[in-house]
């Protein structure tokens, strides 16, 4: 990923958790303006500060990079929560789904 796609990626992925750029460079220990060098792809953070990244918006590594996935803490989350109900209540979930999705139940 290109400099400017991984700033526009961190953009992205940190509006979605609400989350101002001031706030996660206060929380990754760094100055202020920190994560906007980042955002306006003047630079890469070091991997240990890209985990940290990641942990801050508690996602995967792997979820940074999937770019179709615009809210990986929220369908993290939502997996989690799916994988605790009865096999019924799962059941019941999928349909509620597609149905609001405008898929057809078949």
């Amino acid at each position: 990923m290109e400099l400017t796609g991984f700033g526009e990626r961190l953009a992205k992925l940190r509006m979605a958790k609400g989350i101002s750029a001031r706030k996660l460079s206060f929380q990754l220990g760094k100055s202020a303006n920190y994560i906007n060098k980042i955002e306006n792809g003047k630079t890469y953070p070091s991997m240990e500060v890209f985990f940290d990244i990641c942990s801050s918006l508690e996602i995967s590594q792997k979820d940074f990079f999937d770019e179709e996935n615009e809210y990986p803490s929220e369908v993290n989350e939502m997996l989690g929560d799916y994988k605790r109900l009865s096999r019924d209540a799962r059941a019941s979930l999928k349909n509620f789904v597609k149905a609001i999705a405008g898929k057809d139940n078949r």
